[in-house]
């Protein structure tokens, strides 16, 4: 396991999730390798596990992250329960699984990460179901409270919502984990992240876990960025 740098407590380093989004594991294992000080978790997208497949579970397990994979699953109850059932005793410890699915397939979904899990010796994952993307500014009012709702009836563990949706989330799901995804510093580009947010202004808001990217991974230094959006927040 990599040596971990004192300079970021490890309380703020579980609430931070490093987007790895590359199409080459070797690339996605230095950025983690460098940036691992300030980072806990390593999220594992569309890209990056349909280059290396589980082969970059395993990689980011061996450097000590906890691994969040982002494949917001979208797919008949079965399909989704079997695919579940593989990624849960693979190790994943987050999963997205899309809310538009539907209740029985986030329920199918949640039952085989579960499962999977429990055959492999491994702790309860966590499912999270994605409301609206972060990338969609054009979605009506009332999708992510029906979205939110899904997910509770579905058995969800987390919510994927954007930072401006985090007080309706709290108040109908108290008790969800709330992940935002779309997080850059004051002043940056926001890039296709439609409905971004600052550190500060999405952990004030009740966010439990931030996913940083781009914002950090194209930095000119990467390393300084991840540095002050770790001491930008408190939990």
């Amino acid at each position: 396991m990599a040596e971990i740098a004192p300079a970021t407590p490890e309380s703020v380093r579980a609430k931070l999730a490093l987007a790895l989004d590359t199409d080459d594991l070797v690339q996605a294992h230095r950025i983690a390798s460098q940036l691992r000080p300030w980072f806990g978790v390593a999220k594992i997208g569309l890209e990056l596990f349909s280059a290396a497949g589980p082969d970059a579970i395993g990689a980011m397990r061996d450097l000590g992250y906890t691994v969040f994979l982002d494949l917001k699953l979208f797919d008949i109850p079965t399909t989704v329960n079997r695919s579940t059932r593989v990624l849960g005793a693979l190790g994943v410890e987050y999963l997205t699984l899309h809310a538009h699915g539907g209740v029985d397939m986030l329920k199918a979904g949640v039952e085989g990460l579960y499962h999977g899990a429990e055959a492999a010796g491994l702790p309860t994952p966590v499912s999270l179901a994605v409301t609206v993307l972060t990338s969609d500014d054009t979605a009506p009012a009332h999708i992510v409270p029906n979205r939110v709702r899904v997910a509770l009836e579905g058995g969800c563990g987390g919510l994927i919502v954007a930072a401006g949706d985090l007080k309706i989330a709290r108040e109908i799901a108290p008790r969800l984990r709330r992940v935002v995804p779309g997080i850059r510093l004051a002043g940056a580009p926001t890039h296709d992240q439609a409905r971004s947010a600052t550190p500060a202004e999405a952990a004030s808001a009740g966010a439990d876990l931030l996913v940083i990217g781009r914002a950090v991974t194209q930095a000119e230094n990467p390393q300084a960025v991840a540095a002050e959006i770790a001491a930008s927040i408190d939990f």
